[in-house]
């Protein structure tokens, strides 16, 4: 009986020993396959703090400028909790042991303002329905709406003007004698009365100074017409108000990144002269433009970024900030009126 007591004793821990070996190559083998995954948890809250942060800054009301340093961390931080999630089960299935690459979405320049909700180029210009109005037919109307809508496409959208070129698009589409003048004045360094610069009809990055950062411009408006008569002449006049919103950065420097607000009001008349139908713009690109420096006046649109030189205009503003994003807000007098967002 003692023998078999011995026996069932060493049974038991020789039992005992396996049980321990084979315990301890399971966490060995678990440790290993686990080794093999991403680690999220020291950077996700550096994230968080940056998340905040960017939250902070809308809420105080300060003007919010896109920088790709401080958005792009958002993307990873949310696949990460995602991962973590998946770490917490047990009993892993072969696929999830594998490395995970994490790749984060693109997110828009436009994030975090109401250009992001907008329509893309030309599509955000819509037109009312034609009618006949002022004496003029309904396809008279239909083809002043549709000149004038070309007509901001080449004053907002073409990509030559834009880059600070000849403005030849907008230039052709101009009456004649309406031409003339407006290359006369093109770049006009000697502004006076009757003659000012022409360049302030398009909207002109400066060269050197700012180039596009993406494709897309967000545009948002309305146009409107209403019956027309002055000075013996009858027809429509056409009013549009427009806001085109563009993500821009110092070229070399993707870091140095911002918005500019284009806010273009303007009026053309249309009538019928010598049986010919006239389309005239006679104020054009009226409004503002937000995220430029105000101390420049050469035409061109200079981008303020965060290391620029301190706008000497900009100290002379006064009044609340007002927001470039509202169609109808009210005008002031001042040259540099503060923004409460870009």
């Amino acid at each position: 009986m003692a023998d078999m007591d011995d026996l069932d004793r060493r049974f038991a821990e020789l039992v005992s020993q396996i049980e321990r070996k084979e315990q301890r190559r399971i966490k060995k083998e678990a440790a290993k396959e686990w080794s093999h995954l991403p680690r999220y948890r020291r950077q996700r809250r550096r994230r968080i703090v940056l998340v905040v942060a960017s939250v902070l800054v809308v809420v105080t009301g300060v003007v919010v400028v896109y920088r790709p340093g401080w958005i792009a961390p958002v993307g990873r931080g949310l696949s990460a909790r995602f991962v973590e999630t998946r770490e917490n089960h047990r009993g892993p299935v072969p696929e999830e042991t594998a490395p995970v690459a994490v790749t984060p979405e693109p997110v828009s320049p436009f994030e975090g303002s109401p250009a992001k909700d907008y329509a893309e180029g030309v599509r955000g210009i819509t037109l009312p329905k034609a009618r006949a109005t002022g004496g003029l037919s309904r396809e008279d109307v239909a083809t002043a709406l549709r000149r004038t809508r070309e007509m901001l496409v080449a004053a907002h959208l073409d990509r030559k003007t834009l880059a600070g070129g000849r403005p030849t698009a907008l230039v052709k589409l101009l009456h004649p004698e309406l031409r003339a003048w407006f290359l006369k004045n093109l770049d006009n360094r000697k502004v006076r009365k009757g003659h000012p610069n022409t360049r302030y009809w398009v909207t002109s990055l400066a060269p050197k100074a700012a180039e596009l950062a993406t494709g897309v411009i967000k545009v948002n408006g309305r146009t409107k017409y209403v019956p027309f008569h002055e000075g013996g002449r009858t027809g429509a006049k056409i009013m549009v108000n427009y806001l085109f919103v563009y993500a821009v950065r110092r070229p070399g420097q993707p870091e140095q990144s911002g918005r500019i607000i284009a806010h273009s009001i303007g009026e053309v008349v249309t009538y019928r002269e010598d049986g010919r139908l006239v389309v005239w713009p006679v104020s054009w690109n009226g409004g503002s433009v937000t995220g430029a420096r105000c101390d420049v006046e050469d035409g061109f649109v200079h981008p303020y970024y965060d290391d620029s030189v301190p706008d000497k205009e900009l100290a002379k503003a006064t009044g609340a900030p007002v927001d470039p994003y509202e169609l109808d807000r009210e005008s002031r007098d001042e040259e540099c009126t503060l923004a409460s967002r870009v």
